[in-house]
């Protein structure tokens, strides 16, 4: 098995612990990996106790396999489901044998991972390792070095990062509607009425010296479906735009003092852009590093909207939470869904008792974006359609 060297680590011991870590790397150089892996003190506290002794064995999956060879595609959340009962519980699976990581950021496809139970406990190691954790004598030992290019180098991520990326500057979350007063197209070539790729816009508004824009449709309030507060608005992505000339000023057209507006032309589309569709700087781009983890305390919230169109949301769909920053939630957080119980009756009495079933959990989220009120989540799985309203709580 040969690994590519673009980070410190040793060929054939690998790591296990970025399968274990679950750390998207795909937008992160590795200088910044390292500086930024998002490692709490108790996630290590919690690894370095379970490395003690193992995983109890009733905490392993009912048919947890006894090797594992890391495939092209899989993900953290696949490896973890495959070897734990709950896959966000990522620093035992990590701690299962602490001693063998020493690098805890990497893993790559071809890594054979090894279940090993004994005494009633369960522990994890790399094929290829003694149980020091060192590489036969034979390994050849890569000299660290640093690649500053983005580690597109086949580095397994934490979940199936092409769900969310569409996603990462698309769904946005202003906290009042601050687009009001956003630049807006005010005009476009020969009359049309939409405007798509590669096509010319006109804008109106003060710019900030921003070159490069996303366009939103009018934003939409999300309101709390138990307060009905106004958590955020909500803006409807249409597209991206790039400034070709700046506002001109006035002339003077025949007598009549006219504008010549900004000149943008329009980079990519979602949605075909409208006159009155108005215009957001493009963000600086994010460090993305997602650690799946439950909250760290109780969270109880609900369902605000299912992302688009769409009023039913199934798995791999978009839903944004009523919870945010403000609330403890974070980038990674893991909750779960809850269905809501039936109104029965209970006929085995002469006089009929109302009934009200308990709640059923029928599903998994996962938080990948927070503003401060408000959140976004990506379905990981689910049993029934799920609809503005629903419950989540920590898993």
């Amino acid at each position: 098995m040969s690994l590519r060297p673009v980070a410190p680590i040793r060929a054939v011991a690998g790591t296990v612990a970025a399968a274990l870590l679950g750390v998207s790397l795909a937008s992160l150089s590795w200088a910044q990996s390292a500086a930024n892996l998002p490692i709490t003190a108790g996630q290590r506290d919690t690894a370095q106790r379970v490395a003690q002794t193992g995983v109890p064995l009733e905490d392993l999956a009912p048919n947890a396999p006894a090797s594992h060879t890391v495939q092209p595609g899989d993900t953290l959340w696949d490896i973890s489901t495959l070897f734990l009962k709950t896959p966000w519980r990522w620093p035992e699976l990590w701690g299962m044998n602490l001693e063998q990581i020493r690098n805890p950021h990497l893993i790559y496809p071809g890594q054979v991972l090894v279940l090993e139970k004994r005494d009633g406990r369960a522990t994890l190691r790399l094929a290829g390792q003694d149980a020091t954790g060192e590489p036969p004598s034979n390994t050849v030992r890569l000299s660290p070095r640093v690649r500053s290019s983005l580690l597109d180098n086949g580095a397994i991520a934490a979940i199936p990062t092409n769900l969310l990326g569409p996603f990462l500057n698309e769904a946005v979350i202003f906290d009042a509607n601050e687009l009001a007063n956003a630049p807006r197209i005010v005009a476009t070539q020969e009359g049309r009425v939409m405007v798509s790729r590669g096509e010319i816009a006109y804008v109106r508004g003060e710019l900030g010296g921003a070159k490069d824009f996303r366009v939103f449709r009018e934003p939409t309030p999300l309101r709390d479906p138990v307060t009905r507060e106004v958590l955020g608005y909500e803006g409807r992505y249409v597209g991206t735009t790039e400034l070709v000339r700046p506002e001109q000023g006035t002339v003077n057209d025949g007598g009549v003092a006219r504008v010549v507006p900004a000149t943008f032309r329009i980079s990519s589309t979602r949605l075909e852009a409208n006159i009155g569709d108005r215009l957001s700087p493009v963000p600086q781009q994010e460090l993305v590093a997602y650690v799946p983890r439950a909250p760290s305390g109780a969270v109880d919230g609900r369902i605000v909207s299912v992302y688009g169109d769409g009023i039913k949301a199934g798995q791999n769909q978009i839903v944004a939470l009523n919870k945010g920053r403000r609330d403890g939630l974070e980038r990674g957080h893991v909750l779960a869904l809850w269905r809501a119980g039936e109104r029965a009756v209970d006929a085995t009495v002469a006089k009929r008792v109302a009934l009200k079933l308990p709640d059923e959990r029928h599903g998994l989220l996962f938080v990948f974006r927070t503003f401060d009120r408000v959140s976004y989540a990506l379905i990981l799985n689910v049993q029934e359609p799920v609809r503005a309203g629903d419950r989540f709580t920590q898993p």
